[in-house]
């Protein structure tokens, strides 16, 4: 399936879909509940969480924070909170009227953003250079960062909300403790060994790069974090060093390990996961997909009017429906939420096939506002890099 999504889209036809959304497309057709040819069980199982993973590394390491400084991090941060804040009103509302048990949970899975499912499908449309693509970018760093930080604090074990904070500062401390070193300690003979390593079969980078997201991922949970804090975490630290034409090697390396392997397994997992027979199934679940698909578009589209100075209508349209864009933390949420029955199982099932709707249609209605297409040459490539 991996295989075969981007050969669908070398097909002569006219419209081309997101290669996420064709793997989770072809995930339902071979699932459990398809054609039952695959199954989300034992080594699949761990390489799909390892796809995950790896997913919010790489998110973390094109992040260029330099380039985000200024107004799509400052608007992006002012932006979420007030996806928050909607959000808090919108789901209080729904307790009142008897259909959500509790409304910061669910208020946290409706102020995401899945800048890690979004990047892949930037790439293509060749965005992720261009001004609007920052704003894209600092908007979706924060929709990510932001709920998975929050998260953490609320839900996280029987710790105090104090104890909880502290751990995370703790976690802080330490990520801004390797940022320091990285930055700052590098010494020419380290960078010889690295540089020259990257061309033999030692690949010295690649592995160091893969210690530091199992040691920072490890860390988070024994702090009782969401690991995907400690991923996020780790890939910053990577993309933090490896800047320039220089790097582009090593990250083309890591590129073609997440991106040609783990990842995708990771989406077709979660489409071969999906119960739509479940879904279809409860009339209250089937019924709440499109208030949360829509509510998904209010919490994180209504905050793009403070982008009115920055960004032209047209453009803050396409950016309400990227930001809207969400699927792997709600997947995360829910599933905490209906294990520690803080979630009505029919919103964590309405809750993920609003998150599956929302990556199967936004992105492509932000492309077709936009007028990019999915497999468009990104704007970073050079044939100079093919060679």
């Amino acid at each position: 399936m991996a295989a075969i999504a981007p050969l669908f889209n070398e097909l002569p036809v006219r419209l081309r879909l997101p290669l996420v959304v064709l793997e989770l497309i072809f995930g339902m057709i071979v699932g459990p509940r398809g054609l039952d040819l695959v199954a989300p069980e034992g080594i699949v199982k761990t390489l799909a969480a390892l796809g995950l993973s790896f997913l919010f590394f790489l998110a973390g390491m094109d992040l260029e924070f330099s380039k985000l400084r200024g107004a799509p991090l400052r608007l992006g941060l002012i932006g979420w909170v007030s996806s928050v804040l909607l959000a808090l009103a919108l789901t209080y509302s729904l307790r009142a009227a008897g259909l959500v048990s509790d409304p910061v949970l669910v208020a946290v899975a409706l102020s995401t953003t899945a800048i890690g499912t979004l990047l892949p499908i930037l790439r293509e449309a060749g965005e992720l250079e261009t001004d609007f693509g920052r704003f894209v970018l600092g908007a979706g760093a924060i929709g990510e960062f932001g709920p998975i930080v929050l998260f953490s604090l609320i839900v996280t074990g029987d710790r105090g909300l104090a104890i909880r904070s502290g751990l995370l500062a703790a976690f802080v401390f330490v990520a801004c403790a390797c940022a320091v070193v990285a930055l700052r300690v590098r010494p020419p003979r380290v960078i010889e060994v690295l540089s020259r390593t990257l061309q033999s079969t030692s690949q010295l980078p690649i592995r160091l790069s893969i210690l530091l997201l199992a040691g920072l991922v490890v860390l988070a949970d024994v702090l009782g974090l969401d690991i995907l804090l400690g991923a996020f975490a780790a890939g910053s630290l990577v993309g933090l060093v490896a800047r320039g034409p220089g790097a582009e090697p090593f990250r083309q390396k890591l590129d073609a390990l997440g991106f040609g392997f783990l990842i995708p397994i990771f989406f077709v997992m979660s489409g071969a996961q999906v119960d739509l027979a479940a879904l279809v199934a409860s009339s209250s679940s089937l019924a709440r997909i499109p208030l949360f698909l829509v509510l998904l578009l209010v919490v994180r589209g209504l905050p793009t009017v403070l982008y009115r100075r920055e960004l032209a209508t047209p453009e803050r349209r396409v950016l309400a429906l990227f930001s809207a864009t969400t699927l792997p933390l709600i997947v995360v949420i829910t599933e905490l939420g209906k294990a520690t029955e803080r979630m009505l199982p029919e919103n964590a099932a309405a809750l993920v096939g609003a998150g599956i709707l929302s990556v199967l249609l936004y992105p492509l209605l932000a492309l077709s506002l936009r007028g990019a297409q999915p497999g468009a040459v990104p704007a970073r490539y050079d044939e100079s890099d093919a060679m």
